[in-house]
């Protein structure tokens, strides 16, 4: 019994010992923990976009739980000056939700609308059915709208994309310096009286000046002048081929052929005259040149 009390006697003075030293021996070796006082925690390293680590302070880290910002912490411990690039997963999403919106910007903001318009109904004047297919006119159309718009694409790139991506604009500076050249080039193909049509519409009244029109109404009031040029280049597409067709059924109704369609005498007679006066090199030709740049 005496050695089992002498036992416990010398279990209860030697534990603090150990479990002091045990603490000891699991604490890290680093020297900032080991110089901060008891009870405050250990400083956070952190390093700025130029390689500099910068540490947040034991009284500092101390103050986050008595009710400072965690951003404006990490802004002095980072620095305000030091541009912070976005990062992959946020250039991911941007670039996702960008495509999903994609074939509405073409569609608007670009003379997609007036090559595709002009196209099919060349198409029609011609008295083709499935020729050239919607597939060739699609991509024509696209081809040429990118030909057109590759300045007013650069500039936009250099002036808001590039410098958001490398975090040298917020995200608000970013979206009006993309759509500067997008509106400039917009407001140059946009007729008055489309643009006051769309302003009385959405009742902004008359604007001060060319800025404090919304996006919204420019590429409203810009497809609607697409929309008016496509038909226009149509009425002077038409016209020909309609001479042609009314000329070729006055000889079949002349010599008594009652019975034969016109269109299979006319439909190779305007491809004919299509072809002999180069009709796509100067059509194409003449869509690009009413193309403010």
């Amino acid at each position: 019994m005496a050695l089992g009390r002498l036992l416990i006697c010398a279990w209860f003075v030697l534990a603090p010992v150990g479990g002091t030293a045990g603490i000891a021996l699991a604490a890290p070796q680093d020297p900032a923990s080991a110089m901060a006082p008891a009870g405050v925690p250990p400083a956070i390293l952190l390093t700025t976009p130029q390689g500099v680590q910068k540490a947040l302070t034991p009284t500092t880290a101390g103050s986050v739980s008595a009710g400072v910002d965690p951003a404006k912490l990490l802004a002095s411990a980072v620095g305000d000056d030091a541009p912070v690039p976005t990062s992959t997963a946020v250039r991911l999403l941007l670039f996702l939700t960008g495509l999903s919106f994609l074939p509405a910007l073409v569609v608007v903001m670009t003379p997609f609308v007036r090559f595709v318009v002009v196209f099919s109904l060349l198409r029609q004047a011609l008295g083709l059915q499935q020729s050239p297919p919607n597939q060739v006119i699609v991509g024509l159309s696209l081809f040429l709208t990118l030909t057109v718009m590759e300045p007013t694409i650069a500039a936009a790139w250099s002036q808001g994309l590039a410098p958001f991506l490398d975090g040298q604009v917020q995200a608000g500076d970013a979206l009006t310096s993309t759509l500067a050249p997008l509106r400039e080039f917009m407001l140059a193909n946009t007729r008055r009286a489309d643009m006051a049509t769309i302003l009385d519409i959405s009742g902004a009244g008359t604007p001060a000046s060319l800025a404090e029109i919304p996006t919204a109404s420019v590429a409203s009031a810009y497809v609607l002048s697409e929309l008016k040029t496509a038909f226009i280049v149509a009425v002077y597409i038409f016209v020909p081929f309609l001479v042609i067709d009314l000329v070729v059924s006055s000889i079949l109704l002349g010599m008594g052929m009652m019975m034969m369609p016109p269109v299979l005498v006319s439909l190779p007679v305007k491809l004919m005259v299509f072809v002999l006066m180069d009709g796509w090199g100067l059509l194409v030709r003449n869509l690009v040149a009413g193309i403010a740049r």
